[in-house]
């Protein structure tokens, strides 16, 4: 029997699955896995069974349902930017998927994708199954500073598109109008494209979010992405959604056609109901999850653990050395597993495998999960400090 893909072949188990496994095995408050504890809106829930019952469940339009297009659509007012929706949004099964069909529209083999460590574990497998070359550029903590001359360096002639993500998984990152600033006038310069992350774009606390899409000349540039189930705490339905120009759009959408095709009807309809929503509602849930980032990250401090800026997303960074004795990040979070009974997932698996060695001395708490659920979890930090003074 012939060998498989080579490439797939050896990607290894991932550490948010051993970490998993880890928890699983030693009854662990999981702070690893980015996802809520609590169900998202009755409203939406409600509004997808109603919406299995009346007939509506065969194969949705490749581009989406027209009412979540629109509600994307009118959702892009609030950032001043006018979407058509009929030509300048698709619906995907996930944010994920759409990373992967934006990607394959505009990027090729041989081409270069300048990206931002840390970063989303997805990015650097897609580029590479395409066949792509990662320019990798690193934010350096603890302010999580972002190197212009760094970035300048990373981008050449066969620079094909950049990958923003903004707000930042891991780092909490959320990118001043400063460096997006930058990151336009180097995208203009060298005529490439920008694929933009913004899952968490509900989810800033102390600076705002602006997409790199409303700052000048980068309307047709750019392909912005958003997530359902990260703006509606509902991440097992896996509805993303990507607006960009018309011919960008088409471009994407073929590249769905190959992946998935079509997203669950019932789910787009709930979804489009949740865009709706008052402005309230996203008000509320940033600062719910501000108040619940707070909470961890002071705890952390108390015992110890100094954090790093967080200003969105799911995640806070800590650093371990006042408590590793020596210890690497991934050591320090299976120990931890095993003796506080608390998941963390080692920043270090953020960072590109072949590049220089990544920081070792960081972990990523998620504090996506009840307050309750984080105070225990600190009691349990609390614990094993105390027993290794």
């Amino acid at each position: 029997m012939k060998s498989p893909n080579a490439f797939l072949a050896s990607l290894p188990t991932t550490i948010f699955t051993v970490m998993s496994q880890l928890a699983a095995e030693h009854d662990a408050i999981n702070l690893g896995q980015g996802f809520p504890d609590t169900e998202g809106p009755g409203l939406l829930i409600d509004a997808a069974v109603e919406a299995l019952r009346d007939y509506r469940n065969q194969y949705a339009p490749l581009m989406g349902l027209p009412e979540l297009r629109q509600a994307v659509a009118r959702s892009n007012r609030r950032y001043g930017l006018d979407v058509d929706p009929a030509r300048e949004v698709l619906v995907t099964s996930g944010a994920t998927e759409a990373i992967a069909a934006c990607l394959m529209a505009v990027v090729e083999s041989g081409d270069e994708v300048v990206l931002i460590e840390p970063l989303y574990d997805t990015y650097l497998p897609v580029l590479r199954m395409i066949g792509a070359t990662a320019r990798c550029v690193r934010l350096h903590p603890p302010e999580w500073r972002l190197d212009p001359d760094e970035l300048r360096a990373a981008f050449g002639p066969r620079t094909k598109a950049i990958l923003v993500n903004s707000p930042m998984n891991p780092a909490g990152k959320v990118f001043s109008r400063e460096e997006l600033e930058l990151i336009a006038g180097l995208v203009r310069e060298h005529d490439v494209f920008a694929i933009c992350d913004e899952v968490y774009e509900h989810l800033t606390f102390d600076v705002p979010h602006i997409p790199l899409m409303t700052l000048p000349d980068m309307r047709d540039r750019c392909m912005r992405i958003g997530s359902a189930g990260k703006s509606f705490s509902l991440t097992g339905w896996k509805v993303g959604y990507v607006t960009a120009s018309a011919a960008l759009t088409a471009l994407v959408a073929k590249a769905h056609q190959l992946l998935v095709f079509a997203t669950p009807p019932n789910l787009q309809r709930a979804v489009a109901v949740g865009l709706s929503m008052d402005e309230s509602y996203f008000r509320e849930l940033a600062e719910g999850m501000k108040m619940r980032r707070d909470l961890l990250a002071h705890g952390l401090h108390a015992l110890g653990f100094p954090t790093l800026p967080a200003d969105g997303s799911y995640f806070v960074v800590a650093d371990i050395r006042q408590h590793a004795a020596g210890r690497d990040d991934v050591t320090f979070c299976r120990d931890m597993v095993r003796e506080a009974r608390v998941a963390a997932i080692p920043v270090s698996a953020f960072y590109d495998p072949e590049g220089p060695p990544p920081p070792r001395h960081l972990v990523r708490f998620a504090f996506c999960k009840k307050p309750e659920v984080l105070r225990a979890a600190l009691d349990r930090l609390r614990a094993l400090c105390h027993a290794n003074d």
